[in-house]
């Protein structure tokens, strides 16, 4: 046989052993590969029946279980996103968007940023009228609450946001909460405004290019501020965080890469150095440690996995006003199972925490509700401007 002859044979050898390679992982898994990020529900083997036969559901379901268990599944997958990422800067995740120089955004941070989700004055101002009378409340049950604005990404890094977003701002969210927490004296730990203005001058990144939530030594920094804003406030000495060591290098840790994890990509990109502080809690002895409350957004997330037990007592997070924490790691557990009323007085400090995105729906129901139990027969429609003139 000439080497002509042979080529077709050849060919067929190694289109069967690539099949045999590919069907053996499908039957066996003899090779690990690293789970998809994201929520993915794969579906399960279908049991044959004639009645599913011949209604096609068999098939059907057969198809996308194979399609689901497929050899290799992942990797091809992962390879699939990262040339579609590094040859033509498309993001294969839900509402992700690829920035220029590759800083990758939510949507939801870019139209906060041009003001498209501005909710109107009159609805901001109502809410922190009620959120003023919920702060004169709790202060006189020595207990406080404290709303805390994080940064947004497309207020942080709007140079990097794409050209074909670029439009002009009009009034946004965040600027009419100033206004109004100024006005009304609402306790407030301003991180958005404090992030843009030491962008340039602190010594490590408040952002990074990967993720939407602040930097690991972000959240750090935002730590120690509100312990010792609580202090302020209570008038208390509690146990401090701190850390004399720092971890600097590439590549980015998890907690900087969440949106290129969400985007399965073959590779964790490169970017510049990020800081990892090396967490020390001071001693509780001789401290206080009051019980917490945080309604918050994702944003606390970080902060609330570096350890909030050691500095505060009783710590509790609702997830959007929604999922208890910790109690929804072991068993799913809502607001709705719980009495309201009952549950503000556990605590001595409340703080609500969201980013700009998220200020539409700010404290997601909580300001409201909780002003419904205290000020049951106030009607929804508040003369603001009376409440103003008592300031």
């Amino acid at each position: 046989m000439n080497k002509k002859n042979r080529t077709p044979a050849i060919l067929l050898i190694i289109l069967l052993a690539l099949f045999a390679f590919h069907f053996s992982q499908y039957q066996f898994k003899w090779i690990k590969l690293k789970p998809l990020s994201g929520y993915y529900i794969d579906s399960n083997k279908v049991k044959f029946t004639w009645n599913d036969w011949l209604s096609g559901t068999y098939q059907e379901s057969q198809d996308k279980y194979l399609n689901d268990h497929v050899g290799f599944r992942n990797f091809f997958i992962r390879l699939n996103h990262q040339l579609r990422f590094s040859l033509f800067n498309i993001a294969k995740a839900q509402r992700v968007i690829v920035g220029k120089e590759n800083y990758l955004y939510e949507e939801s941070y870019i139209i906060a940023y041009y003001g498209d989700d501005f909710i109107g004055e009159d609805n901001i101002e109502q809410r922190l009228y009620k959120l003023k009378m919920l702060q004169d409340t709790l202060n006189n049950m020595e207990k406080k609450i404290i709303a805390v604005l994080a940064p947004g990404k497309g207020s942080f890094f709007p140079e990097y946001i794409p050209d074909s977003y670029h439009k002009e701002r009009t009034t946004t969210n965040i600027e009419v909460y100033r206004k109004y927490i100024e006005e009304y004296n609402i306790n407030c730990i301003d991180f958005h405004q404090y992030f843009i203005d030491n962008k340039y001058t602190s010594p490590y990144p408040l952002y990074p290019q990967y993720d939407v939530h602040w930097s690991y030594y972000g959240q750090c920094l935002a730590l120690d501020s509100m312990i010792r804003y609580v202090e302020q406030l209570k008038n208390i000495e509690m146990p401090h965080v701190y850390w004399e060591n720092m971890r600097i290098g590439q590549p980015p840790k998890d907690y900087d890469c969440g949106i290129a994890q969400a985007m399965n990509l073959l590779f964790r990109p490169r970017t510049f150095d990020l800081a990892y502080p090396v967490l020390q809690c001071e001693s509780d002895e001789g401290k206080t440690k009051p019980s917490l409350l945080v309604v918050s957004d994702s944003f606390y997330w970080g902060m609330y996995n570096m350890g909030m037990e050691y500095y505060f007592a009783n710590d509790h997070f609702w997830y959007y006003n929604k999922e208890i924490y910790p109690e929804n790691f072991y068993n799913p557990f809502t607001t709705e199972e719980v009495n309201l009323h009952e549950e503000i007085l556990k605590y001595d400090v409340i703080i609500i925490l969201g980013t700009d995105a998220n200020l539409p729906g700010f404290g997601w129901g909580f300001i409201e509700n909780a002003y419904e139990i205290f000020y049951p027969s106030e009607s929804d429609s508040i003369n603001l401007s009376t409440f103003a003139n008592k300031l």
